[in-house]
């Protein structure tokens, strides 16, 4: 089967279109760390961006949709959200929405209603705070990374991952390193995190041992990795150990080709 792509997908999560953005080019040469020639293979498999420049807002809410859904279904839901409420001050306009016309707005999304709730309340927060759109963009782009962070943290419904998302993909922040699903089980799985690892420890991991300005492009093109070569019930590596791109860098922790038989990496003694 044919797994490589010639175009980054155009769904916001794997950083296309959506996500904002702007091809460029970074110097490879010798890796210092096994985990910055992992994503060096991976700017050569997929693409290499510079990241931010998105709205920041719409950023949040964006990744808000995207929690526990595919692309194929949150990516509809927030262009159905953006038709509705995006002319004008999208804070304005969500802080004073009805939370059940907006959750009928992006029911494509999944768990809608937990979601619009979330969504109006988090806008009504940042509205009382900022002001509006505008000024909360201004304190994401040019604030500090780490007083974004644990202000964004502190929002019902935003984790580490979503904050992380908003820094990267509206503030452009460089040595920030999401960790969603994908990004978890394939660190662990090439054994450049620990395979008992949390997100968090996960994340800190990556973004002590990748250089800053390739960590965003090493997010979203480790989730096309994940999807098309390591998946987590059937990696490629099961069928073919050099069917992977990425074989002579991995530990394939939880991996055994031989029987077939693929765990968590938390779960191996390896």
């Amino acid at each position: 089967m044919d797994r490589m792509s010639d175009d980054e997908p155009a769904e916001n999560i794997s950083g296309g279109d959506g996500g904002g953005g702007q091809a460029t080019i970074f110097e490879t040469g010798q890796a210092e760390t096994r985990a910055e020639a992992v994503v060096d293979r991976l700017g050569e498999l997929y693409w290499q961006k510079t990241y931010g420049g998105q709205d920041a807002f719409e950023s949040l809410v964006r990744t808000i949709l995207s929690q526990n859904t595919a692309d194929k279904a949150s990516q509809p839901a927030h262009d159905s959200l953006m038709e509705r409420y995006g002319s004008g001050d999208l804070v304005e306009n969500l802080a004073e929405a009805d939370q059940r016309r907006l959750a009928e707005t992006i029911s494509s999304a999944g768990l809608y209603n937990q979601k619009s709730e979330r969504i109006v309340r988090i806008a009504e927060r940042v509205r009382d705070t900022y002001g509006g759109e505008a000024a909360f963009d201004e304190f994401v782009r040019e604030g500090d990374a780490d007083a974004v962070r644990d202000s964004l943290l502190e929002y019902n419904g935003v984790g580490p991952k979503t904050a992380d998302c908003v820094l990267l993909f509206s503030g452009g922040q460089d040595g920030v390193f999401p960790v969603d699903t994908h990004v978890h089980r394939i660190a662990r799985r090439l054994g450049v995190a620990p395979p008992d690892a949390d997100h968090e420890t996960v994340r800190e991991h990556l973004e002590a041992d990748v250089p800053g300005e390739k960590c965003g492009f090493g997010h979203t093109a480790m989730i096309q990795f994940g999807r098309e070569y390591c998946t987590a019930r059937t990696p490629a590596c099961l069928d073919d150990p050099e069917a992977c791109p990425m074989a002579d860098l991995c530990d394939q922790v939880g991996v055994e080709p031989a029987s077939g038989e693929v765990v968590d990496p938390a779960e191996t003694t390896n």
